[in-house]
């Protein structure tokens, strides 16, 4: 949707923008959440092996908190931006040609 309305009222280089932008942004957030799940995994697991008070201990609670948080992150919040940034392209693609022709009516209305 997001491509549809900005290509109408903006024009097709403001889609473009847009769509750089999303990219940009939108892998790199779904690489940090991907890398961010998977640490705080290794996390866990490196104090259940002993390490840092092991089991039981605070530094334990605080880490199976955040392979609470990480599984989600890793398994479904990262994977879902990359599918969300190759939608947004691919309506771009199939919407452009209706796109512009609404522009240019929309751009003739209001000039």
């Amino acid at each position: 949707l997001a491509p549809i309305l900005t290509g109408i009222f903006f024009g097709f280089p403001t889609v473009v923008a847009l769509l750089a932008g999303a990219l940009v942004s939108g892998f790199s957030l779904a690489i940090m959440m991907a890398n961010a799940g998977g640490a705080w995994d290794n996390a866990k697991k490196y104090i259940e092996h002993g390490a840092l008070g092991g089991k039981g201990s605070d530094n334990h609670k605080a880490a199976v908190v955040g392979d609470t948080v990480g599984d989600p992150f890793k398994d479904t919040s990262g994977p879902s931006i990359n599918i969300l940034l190759k939608l947004m392209a691919m309506v771009a693609i199939i919407s452009a040609s209706a796109v512009i022709t609404f522009h240019d009516y929309f751009k003739s209305i209001f000039s």
